[in-house]
C-alpha cells in the first residue's frame, strides 16, 4: 500500500514535472503570468463614439468594390456569395463634407441564401486626437433589411483600443437606389484601457 503511494505521488511529480518541458528538453518560457500595470494598463474605461461610414460603390473612385463572386450570385436576389472590400471614409457627421474622423477598411460578404445578411468584418482606423493611428476591430452579421438597428460585437483593437471589447449599434441612414451608395450611422460602445 505505501509503495503503491509513494509509486503514484512519483509518477504525479514526474508528469508536473514534464509539463514543463518541451519535446527537446527545454524549458517552456513561452507564457507567463504578466500584471496589466506593467503593460501600462490602467482602470479600464467605456468609451462612446458616433460616426459615419460612407459606402461609395459608384463613380470613377469608389471606396467599395467587388473583390469575388460565385457564379450564381448575379441571379441571387440575396447577391449571396459576393464578396466587397472597402476603404470607407469615416465622419463626424451624416454628410461626406463632415469632418473625415477615420477609414472603415475590411469587408462584407453577402452570407445570407433567403435575406440580404452580410458578414463584416473591419477596422475602424482613427486619424484623429489622440485616437490618431489605433483601431477598433468589427466582425459580425448585417441584417440589413430585417432589422432597423443592428448590433455587433467589437472583437479587438489595437493603440488605445488594446484589449477592446463591446458593440456597435448600426442604422443605415441614406441609400441612393440607383448609384447604391449608402451612409451608415455606427454607435459605438467601446470597453478599453
Amino acid at each position: 500500500m505505501a509503495e503503491s503511494t509513494i509509486s503514484i505521488a512519483a509518477l504525479s511529480l514526474f508528469a508536473i514535472f514534464c509539463t514543463f518541458y518541451l519535446v527537446d528538453g527545454e524549458l517552456q518560457t513561452f507564457g507567463r503570468v504578466l500584471n496589466p500595470t506593467e503593460l501600462g494598463l490602467k482602470k479600464e474605461k467605456l468609451s462612446h463614439f458616433l460616426m459615419y461610414r460612407h459606402d461609395i460603390v459608384s463613380g470613377p473612385n469608389p471606396t467599395a468594390i467587388e473583390v469575388a463572386s460565385a457564379p450564381t450570385t448575379r441571379n441571387s436576389s440575396t447577391f449571396f456569395g459576393g464578396v466587397v472590400m472597402m476603404d470607407d471614409p469615416l465622419t463626424e457627421g451624416p454628410e461626406l463634407s463632415s469632418k473625415l474622423v477615420g477609414r472603415a477598411q475590411g469587408f462584407y460578404a453577402s452570407a445570407g441564401i433567403n435575406e440580404l445578411a452580410m458578414l463584416v468584418n473591419f477596422n475602424f482606423a482613427f486619424m484623429v486626437g489622440e485616437y490618431n493611428g489605433s483601431t477598433i476591430s468589427i466582425m459580425g452579421r448585417d441584417a440589413l433589411l430585417s432589422e432597423k438597428v443592428r448590433e455587433m460585437p467589437i472583437v479587438g483593437g489595437a493603440g488605445v483600443f488594446r484589449f477592446a471589447r463591446g458593440y456597435v449599434q448600426v442604422r443605415t441612414q441614406k441609400v441612393n437606389v440607383t448609384s447604391g451608395d449608402a451612409v451608415i450611422e455606427y454607435n459605438i460602445y467601446v470597453f478599453h484601457y
